[in-house]
């Protein structure tokens, strides 16, 4: 027999639960979850993680807690905003009608971030520096090890990529960064950076031109100098990181010419190199000033002044052989022997080579040395015979042939006919040695031209050429009726003095050298024969 019957229910336990390792932790979150792996016999009805700075978080005491359903088995929890660089515990838990069990507890920590950092504007731009600068506004959660700035002519510059870097400290804070050693009117981009244990964060880019400065140009030694031109020139060797719109030379009085005051200037082009420039429209006899210059849109700079003098502007035959000339006291001569082979009125001399010929011929005549010619001629000129000199018409127009007072006034000028020879004569290798008392002081430069003798000296034959780079004759306009000659003045390789002395009018053929001024009358009785 059976007596009445009674139920019961047996009391449930606590669930079980583990906790998952912790992964993919960052910043501010991180995985974990867990696995209820015996509900107690009683549903579980809520599953998931806590976690807390402190240990033993609890779902009622914690930092953060997620809910991942109910029932048994594994499960996944996400856990964030967490905070950087701090160290948490988590523990899985599992809920049923007995209360809630949770799971060993796993520790970890948070990373911290890269800093957070801007970028000042840039000022004080000038052709090599600049003035940035940064701040950090955020550590990133762990100490700034350090901060400045980067640069470079392209975009985005990094620490380990860069023209240029600062380091400006450690620390969040501003700061201020000298960018230095920049190109001239270059384009650059600058960050900000901040560096801690995570790596290095960048600020916003800046970009900024420096400015370009003044070309640097030379001035090139003047050459090819007569009495109203002379080149120069320059070389533009560095365009200040601009483009050179101009360039040339400016030349003046004064030693510092300008664009804005000179007396002239050249307009040679563009860009850099080097460039050649004419100068012309001088005066003779001048010093002058010249200066490169090169122009861009900084403005203009100039190169050294070189300084030099214009010759005296040279004499021209009628025949165009060119003669330079020298100051000596109050006089104007020529630097050279005369080498026309025709009057100033266009009449022809007549060339003489035959030395019988020569020593007879009663008309005006010349010859080269030797009959040589163009071997002699730019050198010793022509030897010309007294019927020539007494023409009045040898030299060009506004030169005459000296006369003796010319000579004399030249010789008093120098100290006396003692001495006045050396004061005269070049001091080439063109004289034979010793040369005796050379010294050319007057610029006078007297050459050993040599003669052609008449049938008056018995020791010659007649029209032999002589005294090549031993003696120099020079024809003075004035006739000695006694001798039928004419007036000269002598030097020799063996003495400095200058010698008066007379050659025959007819046969003897002597160089001239002219004079500044109008050819007057011949002084003496004037020869018997004169060119017809």
């Amino acid at each position: 027999a059976y007596g009445s019957q009674e139920e019961f229910v047996t009391e449930g336990e606590l669930p079980t639960v583990t906790t998952s390792d912790v992964t993919d932790i960052t910043h501010e979150s991180a995985v974990s979850g867990g696995d209820v792996t015996d509900d107690g016999g009683v549903k579980v009805t809520d599953k998931g993680v806590v976690w807390s700075t402190s240990q033993g978080p609890t779902t009622e005491n914690n930092d953060g807690k997620t809910n991942d359903g109910d029932g048994t088995g594994s499960f996944t929890s996400d856990l964030e905003s967490l905070s950087r660089n701090t160290t948490y515990y988590v523990r899985a838990y599992a809920t049923n009608s007995e209360g809630t069990a949770y799971g060993d507890e796993k520790e970890f920590t948070t990373k911290s971030e890269v800093p957070t950092v801007t970028t000042a504007d840039v000022t004080d731009i000038t052709t090599n520096s600049a003035k940035s600068g940064g701040d950090v506004t955020y550590d990133g959660g762990t100490e700034v090890t350090d901060k400045g700035v980067v640069w470079d002519t392209s975009e985005n510059p990094t620490t380990d990529d860069n023209e240029g870097k600062t380091d400006d400290g450690d620390g969040t804070g501003t700061f201020t960064s000298d960018i230095e050693n920049l190109s001239p009117n270059t384009t650059y981009y600058v960050r900000a950076y901040a560096t801690n244990s995570e790596g290095t964060a960048y600020g916003n880019q800046e970009e900024f031109v420096t400015e370009g400065e003044l070309p640097t140009v030379t001035t090139a030694d003047v050459t090819d100098i007569t009495h109203e031109s002379a080149v120069s020139g320059g070389d533009v060797t560095d365009d200040g990181g601009l483009e050179v719109t101009a360039r040339g030379v400016v030349w003046g009085l004064f030693d510092s010419p300008t664009l804005e005051k000179n007396e002239g200037m050249t307009d040679e082009g563009s860009g850099a190199g080097e460039f050649s420039s004419s100068i012309e429209g001088l005066v003779e006899e001048t010093t002058y000033y010249v200066r490169a210059y090169a122009t861009n849109s900084e403005g203009t700079s100039y190169g050294d002044a070189k300084s030099f003098e214009t010759e005296r502007e040279p004499v021209y035959d009628i025949e165009g052989n060119e003669y330079t000339t020298v100051e000596i006291g109050a006089q104007e001569w020529m630097v050279e022997n005369l080498r026309t082979t025709r009057l100033n009125d266009g009449t022809e001399i007549t060339e003489i080579e035959d030395g019988g010929q020569w020593a007879g011929y009663e008309n005006s005549v010349y010859s080269w040395y030797d009959n040589y010619g163009e071997k002699f001629k730019d050198v010793y000129g022509a030897l010309y015979n007294f019927y020539t000199v007494a023409t009045g018409k040898l030299c060009p127009e506004g030169w005459r042939v000296p006369t003796e007072d010319d000579w004399d006034e030249l010789i008093n000028y120098l100290g006396g006919d003692e001495v006045a020879g050396g004061k005269l004569k070049s001091t080439t290798g063109y004289w034979t040695k010793p040369n005796e008392g050379a010294t050319n002081e007057s610029g006078f430069t007297a050459l050993p031209g040599g003669s052609r003798i008449a049938e008056a000296f018995d020791e010659y034959s007649d029209g032999e050429f002589i005294l090549l780079a031993e003696w120099a004759f020079f024809w003075s306009y004035h006739y000695i009726q006694e001798e039928e000659g004419g007036l000269n003045y002598v030097l020799r390789y063996d003495e400095a003095k200058i010698i008066k002395g007379q050659g025959a009018k007819i046969g003897t053929g002597q160089s001239v050298r002219c004079i500044k001024g109008e050819q007057g009358d011949l002084p003496g009785d004037p020869p018997k024969y004169i060119m017809p």
